[in-house]
């Protein structure tokens, strides 16, 4: 059996903890059965996004007449658009395995891994010849991911669907796809595909897509969204089945067909996408020889420096379940190898973790939302001001655009959500001030470039800041959108 000071499950966030180690010296390990980078190089974010920027050029070709610019969208060769992007984010997956493989002190196993016990590793390594390799590490780290989940539905076992991990490079686009899944992942999808031209469905159980924003934000992406598809919010899919098509046979999701229109529903189509969430992947792990406890989901529990309940034994990335995304997967390795290497008692904290939705118009959040607050019985206060208000947003035509401020009695900012073009680059100066301890007045106080786009979030927190000096212009409209 092969010793390593640190053995990381998982290729992709959690490998940075054992590039850090053997930068140190230290003697590494990382296991990994499938694409180095984990799922955001090969399966989420990476490819899901060059898919959407494709989708966004066909939009904008269609929308150019209204700038001036007559042009006209003739086809669209779906099939070299995934065969590139395919191309492109395996490139970079197979330069991140040759990068690791080059570093010293660090091995890569390629195989998946199941505890022995606390610190003792069996690597079933790829393969045809059934081989393992048993490993240990005096430190562990559990960054194994997560995957699509699979949703109970009744006739589903019959029926040959996809996930957002096959609907990613097809070869020939869906002419008609039902998705099952009102989520940001849903959404997304849901824009891509319905941009490209197929007749879309898109079936979600709350009242509104992405509830989980703020309810301004979902209101706005579900009304873009109906653009794209035919959206079918307060329903789940109750019952699938497979003949010349694909059935979908939705009803209310709170059981009450009386409500509304109330009435099930049949959906037809020639392809089943489910985008009903994620799961961890812990379930390979053979957890129960270890002392690592788990919710009764599956995610792994931790101490705020990341520490699982064995000494030793850390995790990050999305078996935590908190913030699922790659840049929180980031952070955490960061905080992982300081506490590793270093003993620095970092903590972890998310306050100020931000995050995007990559549907059109574009979404971004940072903290907390006004139902949250209103549900915690915070004082706040909060300022929508339309795109309208930047000259740059009136040359855009950013119609659906805006920006929602909301702050404490003393300026403390407790969330920012903007809809709109560049909304996810328009946001970090709201996440420096957050994360720094800042107030609304470290985001209205600095000059902002004119004309820019910025200028709607610095008229926002303008509008929230005790300054008496403002610059903002006086024509400007805070009052909210139309």
């Amino acid at each position: 059996m092969d010793a390593y000071d640190i053995v990381v499950l998982g290729g992709g966030s959690g490998s940075q903890v054992a590039t850090a180690a053997a930068d140190r010296g230290l003697e590494a390990a990382v296991v990994e059965p499938g694409p180095l980078g984990g799922a955001c190089i090969t399966r989420g974010c990476v490819p899901s996004k060059a898919l959407i920027h494709r989708a966004d050029v066909a939009e904008g070709v269609r929308g150019a007449e209204k700038f001036g610019v007559p042009a006209r969208l003739h086809e669209i060769d779906y099939g070299e658009i995934t065969e590139s992007v395919h191309d492109t984010v395996y490139e970079k997956a197979n330069s991140q395995e040759s990068s690791l493989n080059d570093s010293e002190n660090v091995t890569l196993y390629r195989g998946e891994g199941r505890f022995v016990d606390d610190r003792t590793i069996e690597v079933e390594l790829n393969g045809e010849g059934n081989e393992t390799a048993e490993i240990s590490g005096e430190t562990v780290v559990i960054a194994v991911g997560g995957r699509p989940m699979v949703p109970p539905i009744d006739g589903l076992e019959d029926v040959d669907f996809l996930t957002s991990d096959d609907a990613l490079f097809l070869e020939e686009r869906p002419d008609e796809l039902v998705i099952v899944g009102g989520g940001y992942i849903g959404a997304e999808l849901g824009y891509f595909f319905g941009a490209l031209g197929a007749d879309v469905s898109i079936v979600g159980r709350s009242d509104r897509l992405v509830p989980r924003e703020d309810d301004d934000v979902s209101e706005v992406v579900t009304d873009s969204l109906e653009t794209y598809c035919d959206v079918y919010t307060g329903y789940e899919a109750a019952e699938v089945e497979e003949g010349d098509t694909v059935v979908v046979t939705a009803e209310p999701s709170d059981g009450d067909e009386e409500e509304g229109d109330g009435n099930a529903v049949e959906l037809t189509a020639d392809d089943l996408l489910l985008a009903t969430g994620r799961r961890p992947n812990t379930d390979t792990l053979d957890l129960e020889t270890t002392g690592v406890e788990t919710d009764d989901t599956g995610y792994v529990e931790t101490d705020d420096r990341l520490e699982t309940a064995v000494d030793g034994v850390w995790a990050l990335g999305d078996v935590l379940g908190e913030q699922p995304f790659k840049h929180a997967a980031d952070d955490e390795s960061k905080v992982v190898a300081a506490n590793v290497l270093d003993d620095a008692g970092e903590t972890i904290d998310y306050e100020a973790m931000p995050h995007a939705i990559f549907t059109s118009p574009r979404v971004a959040s940072v903290g907390r939302t006004e139902g949250e607050l209103e549900d915690a019985g915070h004082e706040y206060e909060a300022v929508t001001v339309p795109y309208g208000t930047a000259p740059m947003g009136m040359i855009l035509e950013a119609d659906d655009g805006f920006v929602k401020a909301i702050a404490g009695p003393d300026g403390e900012i407790f969330g920012c959500h903007i809809v709109g073009p560049q909304a996810a680059t328009l946001l970090h100066e709201v996440v420096v001030a957050m994360d720094g301890g800042g107030t609304v007045d470290d985001v209205a106080g600095p000059v902002h470039v004119h004309p820019a786009l910025n200028e709607v979030v610095y008229a926002a927190f303008d509008e929230l800041s005790d300054s008496k000096y403002s610059t903002a212009p006086d024509w400007r409209d805070v009052s909210g959108r139309d």
